[in-house]
């Protein structure tokens, strides 16, 4: 009987991964926030960004990755506008609606030659912030943000 009961916890605790959570299962990535104080110079440039983190995400094999596709048709269908008007709480009734187990929400803030980018890993079913990532790249060109948000989403 002990060693049912030793082997049980032994299997559980190899089943959660190192960063103390589950991961697997399907997640959705929001186009990132543009967070600078001077808006308007880069109108895709979260799009873009976001790109990157899926692309990882995707290659890593870990997640099942909601299509932005799949997302925008259920925003149109609830006639909820576009994604940059929809807030998180909606966002993640969405989730569930769509049965994701996870979302990827975040923004970039871009002052001079630098950009900082933040990600949040957000359980769909709790709300609660599973993982944040906080990266820096001091240069202005566009490769290395690139390069930032594949970092970043490696990570997650």
């Amino acid at each position: 009987m002990f060693i049912l009961i030793s082997s049980a916890w032994l299997m559980i605790g190899c089943a959660s991964s190192p960063g103390g959570f589950e991961r697997g299962g399907s997640i959705a990535v929001w186009d990132l926030d543009d967070l600078s104080p001077q808006k308007g110079g880069r109108p895709f440039l979260g799009e873009v960004l976001s790109s990157q983190v899926i692309e990882v995400l995707k290659g890593r094999g870990d997640y099942v990755v909601v299509e932005r596709q799949r997302l925008l048709l259920a925003l149109e269908e609830l006639r909820l506008g576009t994604t940059h008007l929809v807030d998180e709480s909606t966002r993640l009734k969405l989730g569930k609606m769509l049965g994701t187990r996870w979302m990827v929400f975040g923004g970039y803030q871009i002052i001079g030659d630098q950009m900082r980018l933040d990600l949040r890993l957000v359980e769909v079913e709790t709300g609660k912030v599973k993982k944040a990532i906080q990266k820096i790249s001091l240069s202005g060109q566009l490769e290395r943000w690139l390069e930032t948000a594949r970092r970043a989403a490696e990570e997650l």
